[in-house]
């Protein structure tokens, strides 16, 4: 059974309380914490909105999320209520006046508890709000501020919403949250490289051929369109979830698992990123927006149709990334990420070098090099595929053989989503799976390249069509350099 270690008593304000974030997200997170016995019985969590409802009003609501997105079988009986019981709402106008003195009210009655205020918010609400808070005395040594992505559009904007937020926090205090990094399997990565000399030695450029980082979603833009189609793939998934899943991937071993110590080096890779230039952007990305298909077996509508309007957005991209460091020299890293793929999916490949020479003779096997496959979903566990003999007489037949651990499975038990991890180490005061204002600016100045480069050269989308894995120029990217994608259904 897991290990489960209470956190202190806190108060948490979620802003935004009325969202999808908080209602798909936030309230099964906390509930699942609260029902293990990991948040005290003394915590309060209170939404705060501009929405005008009563207390009761958001309470039931909050139960009906419940009931929607945690499976009846994970809600013991009696835990709802008990929950439901510690939450609490006030009707506020994050940029302006109104309902502050409300909640000022409700958090001096316990000025000694943990603070946790999460924004689950537009970020052009992250400064305005932080300065209410400071200008009614709602911040102290406790306090803690948590900013959902995106946080900016590009290096210029991601620098103005950190600046209206530092005025006001300390970098300390600041819990950038990708919730990538809050998955289980992300950070058994650290555990393979760092406590397993077996891996750590081999993870080099002279054993490894070349990285694969997929993350791929079955749905479209759905009610989310306004914001997308501003944004499109590599500001909305390729600049932070993917960048983050290949700094892991990619660091030196921190000297310890301070905060600080494992997002320095995280550092270090988004700056030994090779910029992508408009003399090089049209061989090493591509971009693609779908078209109508078929998803599931379930016909879908075209980006363009359900945007109601033509676009040139990207909904998928792909490229060649290069880590310009001794141990990466000469590994390329590809990255795919778009929406209406065939399924939902996210892993990083590792594929190491074929051996230089073999005993076996062709006829019997395929020549398949060793590959190390990290599933973040579905199925969360890591799968090691090593050549073995067939089993049976008749002679030396060899085939690709996996090693296969599912954690829930090996494990018997289930893993706390992302979110619940993460909003534990927020109220910890444990940074190390959060990101820091460097990281997320250095990030945003590699990306600015890449968007500066289609700017330059400009070209429309490539169409694919929904339930498939990208543009056929995808598929021509990666295998110019005798490469293929890996692409197991499951």
């Amino acid at each position: 059974m897991a290990t489960i270690i209470p956190v202190a008593s806190f108060d948490c304000v979620v802003f935004g309380a009325t969202g999808d974030l908080t209602t798909r997200k936030l309230l099964p997170a906390l509930f699942y914490r609260f029902q293990d016995g990991q948040i005290p019985g003394t915590s309060r969590i209170i939404g705060a909105s501009r929405t005008d409802i009563a207390a009761e009003t958001f309470r039931e609501r909050a139960r009906d999320a419940i009931k929607r997105f945690v499976p009846p079988q994970d809600i013991r009986e009696g835990a709802l209520d008990a929950f439901i019981d510690h939450l609490d709402y006030v009707m506020i106008d994050g940029a302006g006046e109104e309902g502050w003195a409300e909640l000022t009210a409700k958090l001096n009655e316990r000025p000694d508890q943990v603070r946790p205020y999460y924004l689950a918010t537009s970020p052009d609400l992250y400064g305005p709000i932080c300065r209410n808070l400071a200008s009614h005395g709602l911040i102290g040594e406790k306090s803690r501020v948590v900013l959902e992505k995106p946080i900016g559009k590009d290096l210029k904007s991601a620098r103005a919403i950190n600046d209206a937020v530092g005025e006001v926090f300390p970098e300390t205090q600041i819990y950038r949250i990708d919730h990538y990094l809050g998955k289980e399997t992300v950070q058994n990565l650290l555990a393979l490289r760092f406590a397993n000399t077996i891996f750590e030695r081999l993870w080099t450029a002279d054993v490894i051929d070349h990285v694969q980082i997929t993350v791929a979603e079955t749905v479209g833009v759905e009610g989310r369109a306004g914001y997308y189609d501003r944004s499109g793939a590599l500001r909305d998934m390729l600049q932070n979830h993917l960048l983050q899943l290949l700094c892991l991937t990619a660091m030196e071993s921190p000297l310890n698992l301070d905060a600080n110590a494992v997002r320095d080096e995280k550092l270090k890779v988004l700056r030994a990123l090779k910029p992508i230039t408009p003399n090089d952007v049209q061989q090493v990305t591509v971009r693609g927006q779908y078209g109508a298909g078929a998803v599931a077996g379930k016909p879908v509508e075209s980006y363009a149709t359900e945007l109601e309007g033509p676009s040139r957005t990207e909904t998928f991209v792909a490229m060649k990334v290069e880590v310009q460091s001794w141990r990466w020299a000469g590994v390329p890293f590809y990255l795919r990420t778009g929406k209406r793929m065939p399924q939902k999916l996210s892993e990083i490949v590792v594929q190491f070098r074929a051996s230089p020479f073999s005993i076996f003779p062709e006829e019997s096997f395929g020549r398949e090099p060793n590959r190390l496959v990290i599933r973040l979903q579905p199925q969360e566990g890591m799968k090691l595929e090593v050549m073995t003999k067939d089993p049976g007489p008749g002679g030396m037949r060899l085939r690709p053989t996996n090693l296969d651990i599912s954690f829930e499975e090996t494990f018997k038990q289930r893993y706390p989503d992302a979110y619940e991890r993460l909003l534990m180490d927020v109220v910890r005061g444990n940074a190390t799976l959060f990101m820091r204002r460097d990281e997320v600016e250095a990030a945003w100045a590699w990306a600015d390249g890449v968007l500066k480069a289609w700017s330059d050269r400009p070209e429309a989308p490539r169409p694919y069509p929904a339930g498939t894995w990208g543009p056929t120029s995808a598929i021509a990217l990666i295998e110019r350099d005798g490469r293929t994608w890996h692409e197991e259904l499951r």
